[in-house]
This record gives structure tokens, sequence and C-alpha cells, in this order.
């Protein structure tokens, strides 16, 4: 038994010693725990680059398929249980960044984070009228292990998005929509969006979950010409209830995805433009691809006349996935996008009148009436969205509208990526692997910021 053990143990340093070799050759390792490789338990500390610079104890060990592992231990613990575990990625030819067993957030982005938080306070006012709101966007979380393309990594996103909690520079947070891709299966794509509730959702800060064109899994249903995955408003039914049950939000009804929520006097609305009717034909196929057709309808509009209607004392920031209109002011979405826009500039020149959409399927035409004649002090100054995958801003009759990147990793060799992300060469387990932002609205200094974390811009100003 002896001869056995000593004989497994060389054979473990052999085999450590091989994978060193492979590794790609560079000036400085990815980290510098990436040298241990053969078998044991080595002491480790901030010269190892360990969480916060602390002593622990380094085991390395093989799983029943002979891959390589690594757990970091407190010096401390009482148990054997480790606090961070990674495993080694053929693939990448290296080791994964520790992932932190509670949590599920890597300590290097806990750092980076860190850093980042640190960099936006300097430039944010403290006090009434400075409100911090986080974006995160385009997580396109799937059921594939990609290294360098939308899977696992979205909801991983998602969790570590969350540390800004921590950080206390939150008032609000929200999810701009595509939490998941679309790609899987019915009953997957609905576990897919039950694990990003639960992550997202937060019992210290107030948050809006936006939906996506992606959310509705008529991904799926396009590459596999089969009958609908989803049945009728299903993300709904599985997201909404959790952000309507929160206090800090207001709303009309529950139907439609429109919020309100409050901090001073700047007022934050979600809309949904994938507001499409569930419609199948004898096949059990969607009439409507909800993927492709963005679109409003006059029933959520007219919730949003009624929310402008009482807002008065307000400074208004909406929210939704996609662009209601490009920068040369047509409509970005198929149905009802300049009509949406027309609206918000005719709260601001307080103006009474009514939506009345023309050449349009009967599903989608407008007929509301507004009067926002009564309405003072108050004014829509900006529109924050996601979907298209990069960084954008145009201002329109006065209002900015403001385009985040998507959160979801895009390597550079993918047909979808965009040339925006393509110019980031986005990689895993690197500072540019996700996107996440705090925008800080300031209407006292008539200035908003956003600042960016990952493959995004560190910081940008608009006036408002």
């Amino acid at each position: 038994m002896g001869i056995f053990t000593k004989t497994k143990g060389l054979i473990d340093q052999f085999s450590g010693t091989l994978r060193k070799a492979k590794q790609p050759k560079r000036n400085r390792p990815f980290d510098e725990m990436q040298q241990y490789m053969t078998v044991g338990e080595y002491r480790v500390g901030k010269a190892q680059g360990t969480p916060n610079g602390a002593e622990f104890d380094l085991v390395v060990y093989k799983d029943d398929d002979g891959v390589l592992h690594q757990a970091l231990r407190s010096i401390d613990a009482k148990d054997l249980a480790p606090e961070y575990v990674r495993t080694y990625d053929e693939r990448l030819g290296r080791f994964r960044a520790f992932t932190n067993k509670e949590t599920g957030r890597r300590y290097i982005v806990e750092q980076q984070l860190e850093d980042f938080v640190a960099f936006a306070k300097k430039h944010i006012r403290q006090g009434e009228d400075s409100v911090n709101i986080g974006i995160l966007t385009d997580t396109h979380y799937k059921d594939s292990d990609s290294i360098d393309f939308y899977g696992y990594n979205g909801l991983t996103h998602v969790k570590e998005f969350n540390y800004l909690e921590d950080l206390d520079i939150l008032d609000l947070k929200a999810h701009l929509g595509d939490w998941m891709d679309g790609s899987d299966p019915g009953m997957l794509g609905e576990q897919e969006l039950i694990s990003l509730r639960k992550a997202f959702r937060s019992n210290k800060t107030n948050f809006a979950i936006i939906k996506g064109n992606h959310d509705e899994n008529d991904k799926f249903d396009e590459h596999h010409d089969l009958k609908a995955s989803f049945p009728e408003r299903e993300f709904e039914n599985i997201m909404w209830p959790t952000m309507y049950f929160q206090k800090g939000i207001h709303y009309i009804s529950r139907q439609h995805g429109v919020a309100y929520f409050d901090k001073d006097n700047v007022r934050f609305i979600t809309i949904n433009t994938s507001d499409i009717p569930y419609e199948l034909d004898k096949n059990g196929k969607k009439k409507y691809d909800t993927k492709i057709s963005l679109a409003i309808r006059e029933d959520q509009m007219q919730e949003i006349i009624e929310i402008l209607e009482k807002s008065s004392g307000k400074q208004i920031v909406f929210m939704s996935h996609a662009n209601p209109i490009n920068r040369h002011g047509s409509n970005a979405l198929k149905y009802n996008g300049r009509s949406l826009h027309e609206l918000l500039v005719a709260f601001n020149q307080r103006e009474k009148g009514y939506l009345d959409s023309h050449d349009v399927p009967a599903e989608f035409s407008l007929s509301n009436s507004f009067d926002f004649t009564n309405i003072k002090d108050a004014k829509v100054i900006a529109y924050f969205c996601g979907h298209r995958h990069n960084e954008d801003q145009y201002r329109i009759n006065g209002i900015q509208y403001v385009l985040f990147n998507c959160s979801a990793l895009m390597g550079p060799n993918h047909a979808l990526t965009t040339q925006y992300n393509k110019r980031w060469k986005r990689k895993i387990d690197h500072p540019n692997e996700a996107a996440g932002y705090v925008v800080n609205i300031d209407p006292k200094r008539h200035i908003m910021q956003a600042f960016g974390y990952g493959a995004s811009s560190r910081r940008r100003i608009y006036r408002i």
C-alpha cells in the first residue's frame, strides 16, 4: 500500500510538471497560484494574490475524472470546507478564476468593482437629488459552458453585479432585458429565468425587471421550427410578481411591465418594448416572433400616459430594452416607437392631444388621449436601453437617449459579436469579460454621469 501511495504521488508530480510545460509562455501568469499544479497542500498569502492578501491553505487535488482543482481554505477554518474553488480548463491552458462557494462571485471581480465604485464616488455629489442607478443588460444566460461567448457566465455576471449593493452606491438597480439567450428548450429556459430572478432580487435595493426580445424563448422556436416553447405570459408570470411585490415600486396595473420608482425628485419609469400579442396558428406556432417584432401597444401606452399625468415636480428617466427611435429620429421598433417619443416630447412641451397610429396591424393600433397642460416643473430628461450590444448616445428634442453595452461575453471570433465588442477583445476571467454601469442623475448640477466597468466606457457625462 505504501509503495502504491508513493508511486501515485510521483505520477501526480510528473503530471503537474507536464501541465506547467503546456501552459502558454508569457511574461506573467494569469495569477501566481497557477503554478501549483501538483496534488498537495500549500500555504499561500499576499504574495500569491489571495483574497484581501489573507493567508490560506491551498489544496490541489484531482476529481474522479482526473480533472485538476484548487481550493482555498482559511487557516482559521474549523472544518475542511473551502471558501474558494476553481478548476483547470484545458481549453484555456490554466485554472479558471477562483469563485466564492457561498456567493458565486469571483474575488478578482469583487476587487475590480471595489476600484470601480471608489472611482465613481469621487465624481458623484452626495445629497438630495443625486441619484444612482445600477444598470445591467443583455446577460444572455444559456446552458453552455462557453469560455468566449454566451453561456453560464450570464448568471455569474448577475451575481457579481449585485456586489455593488454591498458597496453602498445604489438607490435602484435595473436589468434592461435579454436575461437569457432564449435558445434552450422551454423547460430549461424557464429554470434559467427562475435562477436569474433569484440572483437579481434584493431586500436591500429596489430593482426593476424589464423584458427583452430574447426572453420569450423564440430563438429556440426559430431554430427548431416547433410549436411555441413558452406558454402565454411565461416570462411575465415568472419575473414580474417579484418586481411588483416591492414596497418602493409603484404601478397602475401589473399586466404590462410598466412601473415607476421615485428617489427625491427623480422618477424612473420602466417600459416593455416586447409588448407582442400571443397568437398561435393551427400548428401551435406563433404568429409574431417576439425576437424581431419589437412594439408597444395601446394598453401599455395608456399606463405610461396616466403616470406622466401625475408627474409634476419630477425629472423623469425612461428605461426599456430596445430604443424606441434611432439617432435619426426614425422608428427603431417595428410598431409605435416613434409614437412613444412624440408622447414624451408632448409631455415636455405641456401639450394636449391624442395618439393615432397609421398603417399598422389592428393589434398595434393606438387611440390614446393625453393632457399634460397642468404639469408643472417636470421633464423627461433621459431614456436608457440596451439591446444593441453597443454604447451609443444621441439627444433628440432635449431627451438624452443612452444605450448600454451587453454584459454577455462576446468573444471577437463570433458572427454575432458587434464591432464595438470586437474592439474590446473580450476574454473570460479578464476585466473586460462583463459590462455593467452605475448612472448618477444630478438635476441640481444639470448633469448625468454614466460610469462603466468591464467592456464599457469608464465615464460618460451628459447635460440634462
